[in-house]
């Protein structure tokens, strides 16, 4: 009797042992489940607003070191800032006063003798706004105040007159200063405008000294939009 009472026992005890063991088994291959955190939905952002400036439309701009067909070279680049603001043609402020241009010295040629003077040809290639903003644009030098002066997405000019004229700066007025000038034809100087700097008149070849084109920081000019710029309304930067 005691013996059946322990082989009872030791059957009992490897019962329990094989369900402890197929329980570890089962909760091993149980795999905890996950709580997944909740993805919030992006909110759409607005497209932001745009508002276009005309291609043909000038800058007003004033330069802000001097510019000198002595020393400039191809690939130089100066600042001119902007003292009237530029409105949309819807008539939105999308570049106000204080904005500057980036222009590029494209090609410049100092006085030499034989009367001949000196030339910086130039371009535009950037607006930077002061709210840290900068706009890639195509512009090209040309007076303030003319009807005669159109340029094109080549960045010549075309007057009532005579077509094709690249507007540049070019030596004359007798005191070295630089006005706008174009080359027409066989390559004679040809003066579109007022000489920059109020003197007036126009100057034949003959009469130039082998002036080089010195533009003083301060000049005022005019840029071209070659092309027309879409740009958002400008707004201030909160400090």
């Amino acid at each position: 009797m005691k013996r059946l009472i322990n082989i009872i026992s030791m059957l009992a005890i490897i019962a329990a042992t094989i369900g402890i063991g197929s329980a570890t088994v089962f909760a091993q291959k149980k795999k905890p489940v996950l709580k997944r955190k909740p993805v919030a939905a992006k909110a759409d952002v607005p497209a932001e607003k745009l508002f276009s400036v005309a291609a043909g439309s000038t800058i007003r701009v004033r330069l802000n070191s001097t510019l000198s067909s002595k020393t400039a070279k191809a690939g130089n680049t100066f600042m001119v800032t902007v003292t009237e603001p530029v409105y949309s043609n819807t008539g939105v402020v999308v570049i106000p006063t204080g904005s500057t241009l980036t222009g590029r010295v494209d090609s410049a040629t100092p006085a030499s003798k034989g009367g001949k003077v000196g030339t910086i040809d130039v371009s535009f290639i950037s607006v930077n706004l002061p709210n840290g903003r900068t706009k890639t644009i195509s512009g090209s030098l040309t007076e303030l105040d003319t009807n005669s002066a159109k340029s094109d997405n080549e960045g010549t000019a075309s007057g009532d007159k005579t077509n094709h004229r690249k507007i540049k700066f070019i030596g004359g007025g007798g005191v070295g200063g630089a006005v706008l000038g174009g080359a027409i034809g066989g390559g004679k100087g040809a003066l579109i405008g007022g000489i920059i700097g109020g003197v007036g008149g126009l100057i034949a070849e003959t009469q130039t000294k082998g002036e080089e084109a010195t533009v003083k920081s301060g000049t005022e000019f005019g840029v071209y939009l070659n092309k027309g710029v879409s740009m958002p309304r400008f707004v201030e930067v909160n400090p």
